[in-house]
Parts: C-alpha cells; sequence; structure tokens
C-alpha cells in the first residue's frame, strides 16, 4: 500500500500493537494500543510509541524550488521520519513577505501536505534586510518570523523586528551569522580545514550575532529563538541570557550533535550551514541539551539536487537532508550510548517543539511508532524526500519507524517490502 492510497482511502480502520510502550506525560507506558485511523490496517509487536514529532526548523522549497523538493515530498519524508508538523522557513520564491506569497505557498499546502505545516513569515522584505516585511499582515497566519539562510546584519533593522514581533505577539527566530567574519569560509575554521586548505568559518560568525541579538532582547522584550546553534560560545551565551531570565530558546540539529569537523569528508553531503565545529563544541551541545539550556532538536531539512550537492566539500551548496534519520541518528548516537535518556529524546522532538511554537497535535490523532530492536544501514534511495545529501549515508543505526498517524490518518506505514 503506497502512501498516495493511503490517503486517498476514506474507510476508518485500526492499527493494533501489542505490548507497546507509549510515552505518556513524560514517562513509557506499557499497554496493548488500537487506534481508529483513516487508510490502513496492521497489527504490530513491542513498539515505542510517540506522541507525533515537531520539526520547527524544515526547507521545503516550494513554490520557487521544487526542483530540490515539494511540499508533497518533504512532508512525505516528514512521515517517514515520524514528524507530525513542520515549520516551513521562507527562503522561497516569492519569499512570503505578504499575504499574497505567503497565500500562494498555504495554497499548495492546504492541497498538497500530508502532515500539518506552519509557515513561517520573513522578518525582511525579500530576505534582503533593507525593509521590514509586512508582519503585521503576517502574523495570524504564521508560527513566527525568520530570515533563515541569512543572518539579518543591521541593529536597527533587527531592533525594529523585534519590536514589531514583541506588539504582534510572536516569535523571531534567527539564523546568527555575521557576513563580515565569514570570508569565503565552507566548513569550519579548524583541524580539517588546516589539514586539506580549506577557507574556514570562525564560531565567532555565529555567537557574535547570537550576542548581538540577546542584548537587543533585553531592550526590546522579544520573544527569540536561535536556529540551528552550533558552537560552545553560543550556548553560553544562551545559558546565561535563560539565567536572566530573558524569553529565549533555541534548537540545534542532530548533525552537531552527533559529528564534528573530524568526520568530514571531500564530499558535498558533509556541507551544511552553520558547519559542524569542533568536539569541544560538541560536547558543550551536548551539555546544553541535558542541562536544558537547548530546548529542543530541529533538522533544518534542506534539500538540494544531485547536481548541486555533487560538486565536492567546497563548491556545493550547502544543507543536508535529516527528516528521515533524525530519530534513528539520535537514539543510536545519544539512547543507546546511555548519554540522554529516551523520555528526554521525546521531549526534545515533541513537547519542547509544540510547547514553544505552539504547535497543536492532538495525542489521539498524531502519533509515531518506532521498532528500536531494528538496525539498518541508512540508504538515501529509500528516502522520499528528494534530497539525497545526508552526512549519515551508510551508517547502521537503530530505531525503524512503523508507522505515523497525522490528523487522524495514516500517513506513514512501513510494508514487508519496505526497506
Amino acid at each position: 500500500m503506497n502512501l498516495q492510497a493511503m490517503k486517498e482511502c476514506e474507510t476508518p480502520v485500526s492499527i493494533l500493537v501489542k505490548d507497546a510502550l507509549v510515552y505518556e506525560g513524560g514517562r513509557f507506558v506499557s499497554r496493548d494500543l488500537s487506534i481508529s485511523a483513516q487508510g490502513g490496517a496492521a497489527e504490530f509487536h513491542s513498539l515505542h510509541v510517540f506522541p507525533g514529532f515537531a520539526d520547527v526548523h524544515v526547507h521545503l522549497r516550494e513554490p520557487g524550488f521544487s526542483y530540490k523538493e515539494t511540499i508533497a515530498s518533504g512532508t512525505r519524508a516528514a512521515a517517514h521520519g515520524g514528524y507530525c508538523a513542520v515549520c516551513a522557513m521562507p527562503n522561497l520564491n516569492p519569499v512570503p513577505d505578504g499575504l499574497e506569497a505567503l497565500n500562494a505557498q498555504r495554497e499548495i499546502i492546504a492541497r498538497d501536505a500530508c502532515v500539518q505545516v506552519l509557515p513561517y513569515g520573513a522578518i525582511t522584505q525579500g530576505e534582503r534586510g533593507e525593509r521590514l516585511a509586512d508582519m503585521a499582515a503576517l502574523a495570524p497566519y504564521v508560527c513566527a518570523f525568520s530570515d533563515d539562510g541569512r543572518g539579518v546584519q543591521s541593529d536597527d533593522m533587527m531592533r525594529a523586528a523585534m519590536r514589531e514581533a514583541k506588539r504582534l505577539g510572536k516569535l523571531i527566530c534567527a539564523h546568527c551569522e555575521d557576513n563580515a567574519l565569514l570570508h569565503g569560509g565552507c566548513i569550519h575554521d579548524g583541524e580539517y580545514a588546516r589539514l586539506h586548505g580549506h577557507a574556514g568559518i570562525c564560531s565567532e560568525s555565529e555567537w557574535r550575532q547570537v550576542a548581538r541579538d540577546l542584548a537587543l532582547v533585553r531592550e526590546t522584550g522579544c520573544s527569540y529563538h536561535v536556529c540551528h546553534v552550533s558552537t560552545k560560545e553560543s550556548v553560553a551565551l544562551i545559558r546565561q541570557a535563560k539565567r536572566e531570565g530573558l524569553d529565549v530558546t533555541c534548537e540545534t540539529g542532530p548533525h552537531y550533535l552527533t559529528l564534528t569537523d573530524m568526520d568530514l569528508q571531500e564530499d558535498g553531503r558533509f556541507k551544511m550551514n552553520p558547519p559542524l565545529r569542533a568536539q569541544a563544541d560538541r560536547d558543550a551541545l551536548i551539555e546544553g541539551i541535558l542541562d536544558g539550556t537547548i530546548d529542543m532538536i530541529a533538522t533544518d531539512h534542506a534539500p538540494h539536487s544531485a547536481a548541486e550537492k555533487s560538486r565536492g566539500l567546497k563548491d556545493s551548496l550547502m544543507g543536508v537532508v535529516g527528516l528521515e534519520t533524525a530519530f534513528p541518528v539520535l537514539y543510536t548516537h545519544l539512547v543507546r550510548t546511555g548519554i540522554l535518556p529516551l523520555e528526554k529524546l521525546a521531549a526534545l522532538l515533541h513537547d519542547n517543539p509544540c510547547r514553544r511554537f505552539s504547535i497543536n497535535l492532538p495525542a489521539a490523532e498524531n502519533m509515531t511508532a518506532f521498532d528500536l530492536s531494528e538496525s539498518y544501514e541508512i540508504d538515501p534511495d529509500s528516502f522520499l524526500s528528494m534530497g539525497r545529501a545526508t552526512p549519515f549515508a551508510g551508517e547502521r543505526v537503530y530505531g525503524k519507524c512503523k508507522w505515523t498517524i497525522a490528523g487522524g490518518k495514516i500517513a506513514w506505514l512501513s510494508t514487508s517490502t519496505e526497506n
């Protein structure tokens, strides 16, 4: 039974899971589970059942770049990875900086999405950093505001954006990057760059703008979220801001928690922005996860075409896919190794992002189930995403998604022929 057939089925049927471990109220409860849904019927044994995951940082590429990904393919990939809600970044064409552009995106979402999609609005017109977007018109229809892919370079522009977001009761979600400090770099300015002769991207290019923005949060009282934190200095700054009582949250990605710059290969599937950092940065990120400084894990799922990712580490476009690998990678690297309790991972993927971004996923209608004992090699050719570039290709992981119910319908159901 393929996904399209499941979406079109209108007959309520059931999924039965015997001896399930169901995540409820911050812990796992053992019981049989019978679920009525639309789209298929199956019986499973001994699965872990989670509330549907929510990813607050996803690039669905449509409208404007549908040769990389579409809302249909991206949300199928989300369901395949256990996600029932994704927040779609605004670096599109047209950029959703006003209602006309946003409505074009919303029409595609309504037509093609198989999980909940919450669009972002742009902070500035065209994400150019020169004039504010029509934030007031966008506010009722967007999850937050971001110019993701670009840091807002002007202090005055970010201050104005924060004041308007504060007035509207919306989050500012910042891609923190000081362009003056990039110097044409393509990877982290660390040991691998020095050994292989690559221009590096210094950590300061991230944390300096984090520090700038936190000063503006103190001034404006804006609700603020830092995207894809990758450096130890950023973690320290955010930890201090929380101690001061600022309304600040942040995310990091699976690759920053599990890889370092010394894991790089001369291959475009290892190139992303921000780049993989040093071991000390990875250690600080894990510490930040454990002590609550880092609130959630988001994939920054950023698909590109095969041609755009085939130009090597230096010349490929930045961005890797992650929706279909996030949970097994995190479970394998962090939970099975004893670094992170499984309950904590569930909170990072569901509880915390839903709370911060006001994502409504009623538990009875939005859930996903994994067989944590099943191991397999990550094969990009099996992805439902159009993107194939992942640094985890060929890695053996544990945790296979067996089904995902989104909005009361089966958005993904594993079959005996699925690899």
